[in-house]
């Protein structure tokens, strides 16, 4: 069987991640293109589409099609939890991009429509798919860090500023960094942990570097007058079981500690990073160790395909998990708890105070 699949946003994340990697899904086809720039959608179908796919320009018209099976919403976090609820109630399968939404309420609200129509829903955090990601998950699963109670998410670039699009405008995105890049860290670590149960958050936002003109920037410098979000953000989160997460982001931070979309992880059996690759440490017969994990190419447990591209997995396991009638790998339940948490670091940034969850 093939899946019919609508694309709704045919800007950067669309061509660099989403087509791309549905192109190599054999059960599945691309059969529409939306995007308010209709030259956008016109070039995806030619590098994506089916001979007579479809484009258009307002995604509602795009959801009238009763032949689509699954819809991938590729759009500024504005719009995620509307379109992909529209989605849903259009009787399609949605994989959102990530951050699931901009807020809690719109999180849960994609959730409750998954949940009344029937629908998947799953959310676009491919770094779950590496493979250093999923041997670490395996690790975890099989206990051997014992209890994690320590973790630091990693979300750092010294000067990488997105500027084009609407990565820099506060109403569109929600945020900067840390509902960018930072979404990814805390994912990776919450799923390593198995613990989704937060506490009570203590985070701060700042607006250093953003304001600077003709700054030096990996993409060009951007415009201080248009940067409305964060340019770094940093806190922690206490878990309900005590568990602590400190969580790292930045787009601009004058720090040759760079990395993203990593997790460090403290047990009480063992730990692990992936600072430097991915290493094991422990203690055994009274001497520490540690061990470098080296990962040979080829597919993931669950997706025995050839490559090693994290979103090529994504896309596989998605599409399989509509026709096999199996749960996707993100779960959205998992991911309304990371916009949750983003969503509390933005406020205690705010006021100043801790953000407690019921």
């Amino acid at each position: 069987m093939t899946l019919k699949i609508g694309i709704i946003g045919c800007g950067g994340i669309a061509n660099g991640k989403h087509m791309p990697s549905l192109a190599s899904v054999a059960e599945a086809e691309m059969v529409a293109f939306c995007d308010i720039v209709v030259e956008r959608a016109e070039k995806a179908k030619v590098d994506f589409g089916t001979p007579n796919a479809s484009v258009y320009t307002g995604y509602k018209e795009l959801l009238a099609d009763k032949t689509i099976d699954v819809i991938h919403v590729c759009t500024p976090n504005i719009s995620h939890a509307e379109i992909s609820v529209a989605a849903m109630e259009a009787g399609k399968h949605v994989m959102c991009e990530k951050p699931m939404a901009k807020t809690t309420v719109e999180a849960q609200a994609m959730i409750d429509a998954s949940v009344k129509t029937g629908k998947k829903l799953t959310i676009g955090y491919q770094n779950r798919f590496r493979k250093d990601s999923q041997f670490l998950h395996e690790v975890c699963e099989n206990n051997e860090l014992g209890e994690i109670y320590y973790a630091k998410a990693k979300a750092i670039r010294r000067r990488a500023v997105p500027t084009w699009g609407v990565f820099l405008d506060e109403e569109a995105q929600g945020g900067g960094p840390l509902i960018d890049i930072g979404t990814h860290a805390l994912d990776l670590t919450l799923w390593m942990m198995d613990n989704y149960k937060p506490k009570y958050v203590v985070g701060n936002a700042y607006h250093k570097l953003s304001q600077r003109a003709n700054a030096a920037n990996a993409w060009g410098p951007w415009d201080p007058s248009k940067f409305t979000v964060e340019d770094s953000a940093f806190g922690f989160i206490t878990m309900e079981n005590g568990a602590t997460i400190v969580l790292e982001s930045s787009w601009a931070l004058n720090t040759l500690d760079v990395g993203e979309a990593k997790t460090s992880l403290c047990g009480t059996e063992g730990g692990a990073d992936m600072e430097n690759g991915l290493r094991i440490n422990g203690e055994s017969h009274s001497q520490m160790y540690e061990t470098e994990i080296q990962l040979e190419a080829g597919g993931v447990d669950f997706y025995d395909g050839a490559g090693d591209d994290p979103a090529e997995f994504e896309a596989q396991q998605w599409i399989d998990s509509i026709l096999n009638g199996t749960d996707p790998v993100v779960k959205p339940e998992q991911a309304l708890v990371v916009t949750q948490i983003l969503e509390a670091f933005y406020e205690s940034s705010q006021t100043g105070q801790p953000v407690f969850f019921q």
